[in-house]
């Protein structure tokens, strides 16, 4: 790279990622860099990159670039993640922001603490159960409590948080590592798809996410959403009320409303380390 650049690493509950403020020029990274970048033996390493873009709408728009260099439309770890950026290093202390995603304009507030934003809490927008990025077409319509197609006796419920999710709940989770990558790239869903395996416990969920374009990860937001919205719709769970979401990472807390129309997720965002972009090999 020609002129220096600064990186900024931060996690949610150990899902780690590159934050990039190309607030300035506007220029997004393209999907070799994030590959080399979230390599964790020849780059920074992380499990996505998230490019902070200009927005006519909201504070920044965000751009979540996977470890294997695809896009994800949303990412919830990511956004709070780049929350906590923006807010930290803006002066203030809203009580509220918005940024711009692939899955829409988003509410974030911010909850402080000694160190700056300490938790957000975003409104997710609503779950949808028929969309582009899910099962589609008379034979191949969301799967809802019904048996995996190809896959017997597995039964998931399609979801989309503006990324596509596979919920399967009461699948053992040590299945993840062998299932995930299988159905990540289920024939019926066309732009491949995330995968949660769930345990329903007596006060909320145990989750372990295959993520899509990074395999299994410490935690998902969106993961976490979808997996709290199957088990409301499976009647194992209450609506309009906060779900504890036990991931590998530490827990989250999901909100999910009655008619799916609002989806609430709040968690911690933690800031890492800043360092400078090295050139990149070849160039």
């Amino acid at each position: 790279m020609s002129t220096t650049e600064f990186f900024h690493k931060y996690h949610g509950l150990g899902n780690d990622f590159i934050v990039l403020d190309r607030r300035q020029t506007g220029v997004d990274v393209d999907a070799q860099t994030a590959q080399w970048l979230c390599d964790r033996r020849l780059g920074i390493g992380a499990d996505g990159v998230l490019s902070l873009l200009p927005s006519e709408t909201g504070m920044a728009r965000m751009v979540v670039h996977n470890s294997d260099g695809s896009i994800a439309e949303m990412c919830g770890n990511g956004l709070r993640c780049a929350v906590k950026y923006l807010v930290d290093n803006s002066g203030e202390k809203p009580e509220r922001i918005d940024v711009e995603t692939g899955a829409g304009l988003l509410a974030c507030v911010p909850g402080y603490g000694a160190d700056g934003v300490a938790q957000v809490e975003i409104s997710m927008g609503p779950a949808r159960l028929v969309e582009p990025n899910l099962p589609s077409g008379a034979t191949q319509r969301p799967f809802l409590d019904e048996p995996v197609p190809g896959h017997a006796g597995l039964r998931g419920h399609a979801i989309s948080m503006g990324n596509p999710h596979l919920v399967l709940l009461d699948q053992p989770l040590e299945t993840a590592s062998r299932l995930g990558p299988v159905l990540e790239r289920h024939p019926d869903f066309p732009e491949r798809t995330n995968v949660e395996f769930v345990r329903v416990d007596a006060d909320g969920l145990t989750v372990v996410v295959w993520e899509r374009g990074c395999g299994l990860t410490q935690a998902c937001g969106t993961g976490a959403c979808a997996a709290a919205v199957a088990a409301v719709l499976a009647k194992r769970r209450p609506a309009e009320d906060w779900s504890r979401v036990r991931l590998p990472g530490g827990d989250l807390f999901i909100w999910v409303a009655s008619d799916l129309s609002d989806i609430r997720l709040r968690g911690p965002a933690s800031f890492v380390f800043t360092g400078v972009v090295p050139d990149a090999p070849g160039r």
